[in-house]
């Protein structure tokens, strides 16, 4: 019987994350923001983000408010979100969550880290991403 290769795909760290706890995202937007020396814009339509835009070359840098505890979070932009799972479960990451489209998993050493589908244009993506397969 044949095998079939797989299918390329491609993902990059599309996004960081610093996530906070609700009550604390303002002042924590609002140091970030000085700290990085970037401004602190809410996201329209996603009140939990307050994007830092140009903090980080090439990657989505926000404020997340959470439900839970202070923490890092990235986020892989991926354009087949099920073959970068399966490639992160099989590097030894765990998933713990679902959500619409995106994938929660933790890494070994506890980190978190979403898998998302693709969100940037094209040109960047292929730009700044990398080919798995």
């Amino acid at each position: 019987m044949g095998r079939y290769p797989r299918r390329v795909h491609r993902s990059r760290v599309s996004t960081l994350l610093i996530d906070v706890p609700r009550e604390d995202a303002p002042s924590a937007a609002a140091f970030w923001s000085s700290a990085l020396g970037v401004p602190a814009l809410p996201v329209p339509g996603e009140e939990q983000f307050t994007s830092l835009p140009g903090a980080v070359p090439n990657v989505v840098t926000s404020v997340q408010a959470v439900d839970d505890q202070p923490r890092y979070h990235l986020d892989i932009e991926t354009d087949d979100v099920e073959a970068e799972t399966a490639r992160l479960v099989r590097l030894g990451a765990v998933e713990v969550q679902r959500w619409l489209d995106c994938r929660t998993l933790r890494a070994p050493g506890g980190h978190l880290l979403c898998v998302i589908p693709l969100h940037s244009d094209r040109e960047s993506f292929e730009a700044n991403s990398r080919a798995w397969g």
